[in-house]
């Protein structure tokens, strides 16, 4: 999914929490009716702990497909994994799916990679297979930042809006939901997401500015941080 690699999103963070996949998937049961016989895809799907829990709260006929470039030794073993880019596993494969899943990925995308990436999704739906495009809230995002982050996290979702004006017009009878979910984090383990640089607006910050950064939180918040991680949804 592009040059940028992003090893920790989904690892001991709230995006990992049982809380969290449950609610997620919840809204994905809400807005698609799925049942045994789903196939469903999860392009950038990092360890596979969404695909693994649907995959036994429906009791799923076959295993769901999760593809990622980074093969996680701890990735969950419900799930047909593929270590692959999204457009190289089209290519190659022929299956059809019930449901597609992009979250949080399609930014990491040049816009030309994303028209050919949706054009391929849409020709591996099944009869009524929809498509869940995730990305950040763009107009009242909560996520705890400081100063240099807040910066790029701004760049990102100048470009997230291009992305979804993109999509609207390709797509123009698309559905658009939110996905909201309520964070309580204890402050030193997201000092440490921020370590991990958990999202890829800190990849391209040095030691230093990290550093600073968490000086800032430290400041800013005490014990444990509140927000509301806000997702757009994009339905095809």
């Amino acid at each position: 999914m592009g040059s940028t690699v992003i090893k920790n999103w989904d690892n001991k963070t709230w995006l990992s929490s049982n809380n969290y996949i449950k609610s997620f998937n919840k809204f994905l049961l809400k807005n698609k009716k799925l049942t045994s016989n789903s196939e469903i895809l999860d392009i950038g799907c990092g360890r596979g702990k969404i695909l693994g829990t649907i995959k036994s709260n429906l009791k799923l006929k076959s295993k769901p497909t999760g593809i990622d470039i980074i093969n996680h030794k701890d990735k969950d073993k419900r799930i047909n994994f593929k270590k692959s880019d999204a457009i190289s596993f089209f290519l190659t494969s022929k299956k059809k799916f019930d449901l597609i899943l992009i979250k949080q990925t399609i930014h990491l995308l040049t816009f030309k990679k994303i028209k050919r990436l949706l054009f391929l999704c849409k020709k591996s739906l099944k009869h009524n297979g929809k498509i869940f495009i995730f990305t950040l809230d763009g107009k009242k995002n909560e996520l705890p930042t400081f100063r240099i982050m807040k910066i790029e996290l701004n760049k990102s979702l100048k470009r997230d809006h291009k992305v979804l004006k993109l999509i609207t017009t390709l797509y123009p009878h698309k559905k658009r939901k939110k996905f909201i979910y309520r964070v309580k984090v204890n402050k030193k383990k997201y000092l440490n997401m921020i370590d991990n640089r958990y999202i890829s607006i800190l990849l391209p910050l040095t030691k230093k500015e990290i550093l600073k950064g968490k000086d800032e939180i430290r400041s800013r918040y005490r014990n444990y941080i509140k927000f509301r991680d806000k997702l757009d949804c994009f339905i095809l």
